[in-house]
């Protein structure tokens, strides 16, 4: 079977460069399209990544692809939805907010941009916890007269708490959340980015709309789809967070309290966890984790620089299971996530997967 192609907006960025990197010998989608700010058009891949310097600005592990440093890059609001099967968007809410309604009414769009995630028509998935919100998308395609959609992935930080309480909501009810996240630097992008006289020896304390999307989001992802297929309703859980930022490169940190419905033991709370495998179409997917959860026993665990990447960085780790005697029901945990890989690239990736595997695209 034929791939799927793809293109792919901002993608001289850091996110841009994950979905290049993620999409390499991906096997049924193919990346045929770059675009980038207007800068960057009419140059090759290769010489739009250059910096004044001189300077390569390929900032992932994995090598810059050989078969895209020589593709010719083109401006954003010149990409034609003819020539592509779906797009993978990776630029800011305000270029979002112009671009991908263009490009949606033609065909899907996949988006890490927080522009469209609010709407009440698009449903913001998480493969393994909400794949049955995705029929959505057809209400939002009927009241939009689109051919295509637009889905956004969640905010990075809402995806490892969202993970994690998702196989507590099923198993015993969850009434109350509160989180405190030690947010890595690469979740701030390179646009400016995190300066390092302001992070280094530091701790800082906010991140403008962080808090309000993380709350926002997590009753919408743990909500469920009415019977009618027009609309979700939001999970009555009550959220609430802190969010910081670290001097970690990458792998978001989250420390979680939760009061749940029932009551029940750190052996219980925790094989439910274990336990957990997430939706069943979502588990054989090309992107999917083996394990989508992973509980460590050691105390010291986990810690972003040795267990971002478990599962090539789709799984959270979570450690330091206990009762909690503050709230009713209450437990805590430690939880870390990659927030460039599942809270970024490939979590929309694993979005397209999902869509594909359910018949809604291709």
């Amino acid at each position: 079977m034929a791939r799927l192609r793809a293109a792919l907006i901002g993608a001289t960025g850091l996110a841009g460069q994950q979905f290049i990197a993620a999409l390499k010998n991906h096997p049924s989608i193919e990346l045929t399209g770059l675009a980038a700010s207007p800068r960057s058009a009419g140059k090759t891949y290769a010489e739009a990544l250059k910096t004044a310097s001189g300077m390569t600005a390929w900032f992932v592990p994995e090598p810059l692809p050989a078969e895209l440093a020589g593709m010719k890059v083109v401006a954003g609001d010149a990409l034609q939805a003819r020539d592509y099967d779906l797009v993978f968007s990776a630029v800011e809410a305000d270029v979002a907010r112009e671009l991908e309604p263009r490009l949606a009414k033609d065909i899907p769009v996949f988006s890490a941009a927080s522009a469209f995630r609010y709407e009440d028509d698009v449903p913001l998935l998480i493969p393994p916890v909400n794949a049955a919100h995705a029929p959505l998308i057809r209400e939002q395609q009927r009241r939009r007269g689109w051919k295509g959609f637009i889905v956004p992935i969640p905010n990075c930080t809402t995806t490892g708490l969202a993970v994690t309480l998702a196989p507590l909501v099923e198993r015993f009810g969850v009434k109350a959340v509160l989180m405190t996240s030690l947010q890595a630097m690469s979740g701030a992008g390179r646009s400016p980015g995190v300066i390092g006289m302001d992070i280094l020896d530091n701790v800082i304390p906010y991140i403008p709309k962080e808090e309000h999307k993380v709350e926002v989001e997590t009753k919408k992802i743990l909500g469920a789809l009415r019977p009618a297929g027009d609309g979700l309703t939001p999970h009555d859980v009550r959220v609430s967070c802190t969010c910081t930022r670290v001097a970690v490169m990458e792998g978001h940190t989250e420390s979680v309290f939760v009061s749940l419905d029932k009551k029940a033991s750190v052996a219980e709370v925790t094989q439910a966890l274990r336990d957990w495998k997430g939706a069943e179409l979502a588990r054989n997917l090309p992107s999917a984790a083996p394990r989508w959860i992973e509980v460590l026993d050691d105390p010291f665990r986990p810690q972003p620089r040795l267990d971002r990447d478990t599962h090539g960085g789709m799984a959270t780790t979570v450690g330091r299971i206990r009762e909690d005697g503050v709230l009713e029901n209450g437990f805590k945990y430690v939880l870390v996530s990659h927030n460039t890989k599942m809270g970024a690239a490939r979590g929309a990736i694993l979005v397209a997967e999902l869509l594909l595997a359910q018949g809604l695209l291709g």
